[in-house]
């Protein structure tokens, strides 16, 4: 059982206490590495029966071959990965429904931060990130340019988990947009963005769906949630880049909030 913050992850739950239909065909809900993937997840538990979420893991390419009874056609599931693109994820994932989650690059930058400096993270040969050593701007740009040989950068990382899948079949989804729906779940906003997605998992929308989208969304079960990080040594990030830090993104990847539909 997943834990957050020391308390049980309890969403199971809730989810069987809602009637739920099997589903038909497996769902992949891919993201960008800290775009969301949590919050998204834990809103369609909330409409896939527990036995068939596939909870061994995130699927990623160097664990692919470990999991694709995930996207087994006669056995569907719900699954969750960060899977960039090539010629055998493309092919071990074509019978699934592709949910594609990003976020919006300047948010990204922070949010990648924010994680790699808390007690969450764990990669031995960037732990020292965590020292207290490197300034909040000199970590920031890191997070952007990536370091040299031991963790990519935005560019890169974008690149293969999001832009390359683009016109494949997948239904983007920005996380600004869903976190925007789920704070506002009683606005004609919010019930086109589900109806899509809903219609896009290849899921009947439930009368009761805005109850279950409130209940999934609740931070207290995302172990990932930023209240949720304990930070080492107390590092702190800003709310938003800074214009300079705004440039250096657009500089990096030029052309990428564009195409993800960001202005």
């Amino acid at each position: 059982m997943a834990r957050i913050g020391g308390i049980p992850d309890t969403l199971d739950e809730q989810v069987v206490k809602f009637s739920q239909r099997s589903l038909e065909q497996p769902i992949m809900l891919n993201s960008v590495p800290k775009g969301g993937t949590h919050l998204l997840r834990n809103i369609m538990r909330m409409f896939v029966p527990v036995e068939q979420h596939y909870n061994a893991d995130f699927v990623q390419v160097p664990n692919m071959h470990q999991h694709l009874e995930a996207f087994n056609p006669h056995a569907p599931m719900l699954s969750a990965a960060h899977l960039l693109f090539s010629d055998q994820s493309y092919a071990n994932v074509r019978t699934a429904r592709h949910i594609l989650l990003v976020r919006d690059p300047y948010d990204w930058v922070l949010a990648r931060a924010r994680f790699f400096v808390s007690e969450e993270f764990q990669q031995d040969n960037i732990a020292h990130l965590k020292s207290g050593v490197f300034s909040t701007d000199a970590l920031i740009n890191m997070m952007i340019f990536g370091i040299h040989q031991k963790t990519p950068g935005l560019i890169d990382i974008f690149t293969h988990n999001a832009a390359a899948w683009l016109g494949t079949g997948v239904h983007l989804l920005r996380y600004e947009d869903l976190l925007g729906a789920v704070q506002s779940i009683d606005t004609p906003e919010a019930d086109v963005l589900f109806d899509k997605l809903f219609k896009a998992c290849g899921i009947e929308r439930p009368d009761d769906w805005a109850e279950r989208v409130v209940v999934g969304a609740d931070r207290r079960y995302s172990r990932t949630a930023r209240e949720n990080l304990k930070a080492a040594n107390a590092i702190t990030f800003p709310v938003e880049l800074s214009a300079q830090q705004k440039a250096l993104v657009d500089f990096h990847a030029p052309g990428l909030r564009a195409l993800l539909g960001y202005a």
